[in-house]
């Protein structure tokens, strides 16, 4: 029965998802039941296909990246794939009526990160684009659950959020970036002279896309809502640690928030929560 291929698929999701970020784990946990498949699912083919770009060094990445592309069009249109993660993701876009255009504009991303380079600021803003914006408006569309006119109103918002996300990960991951796939996503930052003064203005910058990514959390559907606020908590406290590190540091390692301390953020937001305080 194509009902368990459709189980195991999901599964598949859901291990891609767990295996690979803690934080979104703990934070697809907390939404409604009915959401968790389609999420994972939403990760899964995310995490893929950036897996396709970021680490298969010994092989031909264009080629797989194409594969994968094809593939993936193949599977909607079909409403199956023998690939358990894009069954489980074509069933989500199909579900949902994801907008095509999204998934390409995504797949474009991570086109890019094939040929190391230096973006400027067109690249940099088609980057964050597709790379963050699109995805979270991909989750919105399953958070809205069919509300379109939810959906148009907290776009903006959606898009700000997956960009703060975004950001955050280029700061934190800037060593791994620049020294060992050749990338620098900040246009107009020497890397060679990343001083504590360029590192403010980045985070000035991502601090105006949390601030209105927040005021998009206020207004989600309460299946959503607290889910998504955990991501954003642990998002913003590693936010804040990286701010509290200097631009050297920063250049030197990973800022990382411990395990202990996340569920220490878990406790503390869903006080928040239970009480009213977003």
């Amino acid at each position: 029965m194509k009902a368990l291929f459709d189980k195991i698929s999901d599964k598949t999701s859901k291990m891609v998802t767990t295996s690979y970020s803690t934080s979104f784990s703990l934070g697809i946990f907390f939404l409604d039941r009915v959401l968790h498949k389609h999420i994972y699912a939403i990760y899964g083919f995310v995490r893929f296909a950036d897996e396709v770009v970021d680490t298969f060094h010994d092989y031909d990445k264009r080629e797989l990246l194409d594969d994968f592309k094809k593939q993936t069009f193949t599977s909607i249109e079909r409403g199956i794939s023998l690939n358990p993660i894009l069954n489980s993701f074509q069933a989500t876009v199909n579900e949902f009526n994801i907008d095509h255009q999204l998934i390409e504009t995504f797949l474009k991303s991570m086109e890019m990160d094939i040929d190391p380079s230096q973006y400027d600021g067109s690249q940099y803003d088609e980057y964050i684009l597709g790379s963050a914006e699109v995805v979270g408006l991909m989750c919105l569309k399953v958070f809205c659950y069919g509300n379109q006119e939810q959906y148009e109103a907290l776009s903006p918002q959606a898009m700000k959020l997956g960009s703060a996300f975004q950001k955050i990960n280029f700061l934190r991951d800037l060593n791994a970036d620049y020294y060992q796939l050749g990338r620098v996503y900040f246009p107009g930052v020497d890397i060679t002279e990343f001083t504590d003064r360029v590192k403010t203005e980045i985070e000035a910058d991502i601090e105006k896309d949390f601030r209105q990514g927040y005021e998009g959390i206020l207004k989600l559907p309460k299946k959503a809502r607290f889910g998504v606020y955990i991501a954003y908590v642990y998002y913003y406290a590693l936010f804040q640690k990286i701010k509290a590190t200097p631009a050297h540091v920063i250049l030197s390692k990973r800022v990382r928030i411990p395990n202990t301390n996340k569920y220490g953020l878990l406790l503390s937001s869903y006080f928040r929560h239970s009480f009213n305080l977003l």
